[in-house]
């Protein structure tokens, strides 16, 4: 499916759907498909065969294809919200080419989030520009990433890496968790953010969301976490009663609330448009006033559910629809979640 961003200057040439997502961004167009975890496995003992993607939807089928004591990563996911979990199978003492053939693998496959949850500075890097590379294709996905029992001590490490790996679409988690009796770094806790990002609605934010833990490996002060949050760092925090996510944010501060809502926005406009209008309306006035009212048709839908506000949707003045191109020029407000109450009490 081709899509992704444009310039005036070098347009493409394959047929698709192009969306330049300026912050400032005839079938009714529904909503996509949400809370697909996608992440590799290199231990497994089941009916996997290596090198191989299994969509899985429940844990017992997780058990029956990797074997029970190789599925934690995957039962995190689902214990955070995810629907289903994407599995590639990577091959016994994998080496960098085998990473790469999944990346590569992964390319043609759909899902939300992709979790590294194995901690490996090279194949972050990697993951990184792979995330970058796609997104500018069209393909929209969260990567989560963390580090190991070392870097989780210090947090100025974890907000190192933040800054590192900054972009919108990348979730860095920098403390630990701990389970009953086991302790999780970082990286083996990130499949628990991930399924949390992929299952929470789009109108939702993951601030303040409860997790599985019942502590930290560790805590961090009031100064310490400021400075993570402001690093973009996303923090587990023991508030003395349940372990919550203190806010929802990637490694550029953005919100994960408002990156969800703009993948939401690509994807549904894009997939829709390749199935029913590409090389099916003419562009003609009839056919572009058919497009621009189901666009906007969506983008009200998601203001009717707290998504956004104020949606526009027009004719690109500064670039002209002729021949087979057409450009659409999208506007909306987003909307955030309330996340910082102050009050003033008079005794």
């Amino acid at each position: 499916m081709a899509g992704g961003t444009w310039i005036p200057t070098s347009l493409p040439t394959r047929p698709g759907v192009y969306i330049n997502f300026v912050q400032a961004a005839v079938a009714a167009i529904t909503g996509g498909e949400r809370g697909v975890v996608a992440l590799s496995l290199s231990t497994y003992a089941g009916t996997a065969v290596e090198e191989r993607y299994y969509e899985v939807e429940t844990v017992a089928d997780a058990e029956a294809l990797f074997g029970v004591d190789n599925i934690g990563p995957i039962t995190l996911a689902f214990q955070g919200g995810a629907a289903s979990v994407l599995v590639y199978t990577l091959p016994d003492e994998a080496v960098t080419a085998d990473y790469t053939a999944m990346r590569a693998g992964f390319d043609t496959q759909f899902f939300n989030v992709f979790v590294a949850h194995e901690y490996d500075v090279t194949e972050q890097a990697a993951l990184k520009t792979w995330t970058i590379a796609n997104r500018a294709d069209g393909k929209q996905y969260a990567l989560v990433i963390g580090g190991d029992a070392t870097t989780d001590a210090d947090p100025a490490l974890g907000n190192a890496r933040s800054l590192l790996n900054e972009d919108d679409y990348i979730v860095n988690v920098i403390n630990g968790a701990v389970i009953g009796d086991t302790s999780y770094s970082s990286s083996e806790y990130a499949p628990f953010i991930a399924g949390l990002i992929a299952g929470t609605a789009i109108n939702a934010s993951i601030t303040y969301a409860t997790t599985t833990a019942n502590d930290v490996t560790k805590r961090l002060s009031n100064a310490q976490t400021n400075a993570a949050l402001a690093a973009g760092s996303l923090v587990l925090t023991n508030d003395g009663k349940r372990v919550k996510i203190e806010q929802g944010i990637t490694t550029s501060g953005a919100k994960i609330r408002s990156i969800r809502a703009r993948q939401a926005v690509i994807d549904d406009i894009q997939t829709t448009a390749n199935e029913s209008y590409i090389g099916k309306l003419p562009n003609d006035d009839d056919g572009r006033a058919a497009l621009i009212a189901s666009v906007t048709k969506y983008l009200e839908t998601l203001a009717d559910n707290g998504v956004l506000s104020d949606p526009v949707v027009a004719l690109d003045p500064n670039n002209p629809s002729t021949g087979d191109k057409v450009f659409l020029a999208i506007s909306y407000v987003e909307i955030d979640s309330m996340e910082r109450i102050f009050m003033t009490i008079n005794v």
